[in-house]
């Protein structure tokens, strides 16, 4: 590779301390002591609008107990795991995880523009985390091109779209240049999150000669705010595929209305539901979990209430690197 590939993040505004929270109104001097803990274990980062967003509902709402730290997280249960789905049991290189045989996961970075509370990488992920190498990177292409059943390319992390345009179009160049690469696939919290890195620039890279499909994580309507909403439809308009994946999190979306709501919001934003996940075992998480036979219900009821176009497949991914499983109810 001739070009310069070391890969760079933009920068933002966004609040990464106790003090940048309680400055905006999103607690007070008295919670810090007891939060200082969390966030020194688990990074905390929430972009100014959705800051407003949380202010303006409440640190009760479904949206602040996604994102504000909580003491709960401190609270680690003996069935929680360091890697609670297992990619390292199957990472051939750095920053690639091969586990089924048509595709691969690809790691170009550790950061995300917002770091959800119950994250299942959330050991790994953070400000100044870990950014392949232009070393690191030219092993993960000469893996996928000497393995010719990968078919497809998974970009996650960390959020790929928090790279410059410039940047990720480098990458998606690189693997559109390996024959047997036939679709590109970016998991991103991006365009409804953060949706101001949707810029023009950001649409022309996503547009290519290899198909991207792009999965958007969301997990309440709330997070469909109308600068979402725009971004989201910008994306659509330009001829880019659309998926959802939510996590089913008790507090924030583990009733049928909420989940109901949520699907008909993707559908109403041309983005076709795709995976409902439910919760991993991730290390001071257990206040979101609910467990398989809650889920199976939910699921289930959903089945009954929405249209098939509204439904996502309600998975479990196996903490043993076997994968996702769909979960069908009884």
């Amino acid at each position: 590779m001739g070009r310069d590939t070391t890969l760079r993040v933009l920068r933002d505004t966004t609040l990464r301390t106790l003090e940048d929270l309680e400055a905006e109104g999103l607690l007070s001097g008295e919670q810090a002591p007891a939060l200082a803990q969390v966030v020194d274990r688990y990074a905390l980062a929430i972009p100014s609008a959705l800051a407003e967003g949380i202010r303006v509902r409440g640190p009760d709402s479904p949206l602040a107990r996604q994102f504000l730290p909580d003491v709960r997280e401190l609270v680690t249960t003996p069935d929680e795991l360091d890697e609670p789905i297992g990619d390292g049991a199957h990472a051939p290189v750095k920053g690639v995880v091969h586990r089924y045989p048509d595709r691969v996961l690809v790691k170009p970075l550790h950061a995300c523009p917002v770091y959800c509370r119950f994250c299942f990488r959330r050991e790994q992920v953070g400000p100044g985390g870990e950014v392949l190498a232009p070393d690191d990177w030219a092993a993960v292409l000469d893996y996928i091109g000497a393995t010719p059943a990968v078919r497809e390319v998974i970009l996650s992390g960390g959020d790929p779209l928090m790279l410059s345009p410039r940047r990720l179009g480098g990458l998606l160049d690189d693997l559109e240049g390996i024959a047997h690469v036939r679709t590109l696939r970016i998991h991103s919290r991006v365009p409804v999150l953060d949706p101001d890195r949707i810029t023009p620039e950001m649409r022309a890279v996503l547009r290519r000669r290899t198909p991207v499909w792009l999965v958007i994580h969301a997990n309440h309507p709330e997070e469909f705010t109308p600068a979402a909403e725009a971004a989201v439809a910008s994306l659509v308009d330009r001829g880019i595929p659309l998926l959802s994946q939510t996590v089913l999190l008790r507090g924030v979306n583990a009733d049928l209305e909420t989940l109901r709501d949520l699907m008909r919001c993707f559908v109403d934003n041309r983005i076709k539901p795709y995976y409902l996940h439910h919760p991993d075992r991730a290390k001071g998480t257990s206040h979101f979990r609910l467990s398989l036979a809650e889920g199976k219900a939910l699921a289930d009821a959903l089945r009954r209430t929405i249209s098939g176009l509204c439904q996502p497949t309600y998975v479990l991914d196996g903490p043993e690197g076997q994968g996702k499983w769909p979960i069908s109810s009884p």
